[in-house]
């Protein structure tokens, strides 16, 4: 296309209608960028770590070492200082920014490469996409006090989608005020779990 940037991540600012990369150079390929809810950092997930950018200092902030071999999605809690990200090895990985940059705690509740992870907004809930064809959600509570470790629990297993060419469910995402998930599925099919 001419015209067009090469450049794999760009910020664009619609106020005055101009895009900039918010890096010289990228390291690794990119699975999903994302902003945090409240500060202004850029979260970029590439094949095994997650990289948190200030952009008021445009500086590399932190980065997250997965215990993964490739990193499929991330999700951010709606406070900011948590982190999920999916694996193509079946590993949920959560991040607590505040504690450290490994791991707080990693899940293998999958038998398939998981697709999509996401956090609900308004109630303690996030859930995991597989291609075993299966929604996992769970209860993650995270506490203000900061002396007390999230507490995390499995609820439920989510059935319903057929697996088709070694491919399961694609894409979960939560409504935004009811606790309702919505899913995506190689089957093209889509589903409400209410």
């Amino acid at each position: 296309m001419p015209g067009a940037s090469s450049e794999p991540v760009l910020i664009h600012q619609l106020s005055l209608r101009r895009s900039q990369p918010p890096f010289s150079k990228v390291k690794g390929v990119i699975s999903k960028v994302l902003f945090h809810p409240i500060r202004p950092y850029f979260f970029v997930a590439s094949q095994r770590f997650v990289r948190v950018y200030n952009l008021l200092e445009q500086n590399l902030s932190k980065k997250l070492t997965s215990n993964c071999k490739w990193l499929s999605s991330i999700a951010i809690h709606p406070k900011g200082d948590n982190v999920i990200a999916g694996s193509y090895e079946n590993r949920l990985s959560w991040f607590d920014m505040d504690l450290s940059t490994k791991p707080y705690k990693t899940l293998r509740y999958h038998k398939k490469a998981i697709r999509q992870v996401a956090y609900h907004r308004k109630y303690p809930l996030f859930a995991s996409a597989s291609d075993d064809g299966t929604v996992i959600v769970c209860h993650g509570m995270v506490y203000s006090d900061l002396m007390q470790n999230p507490l995390i629990v499995p609820v439920k297993v989510l059935r319903g989608h057929t697996t088709n060419k070694d491919m399961g469910v694609l894409d979960c995402a939560f409504h935004p005020h009811q606790p309702w998930i919505i899913t995506a599925g190689a089957d093209t099919t889509l589903r409400l779990y209410a």
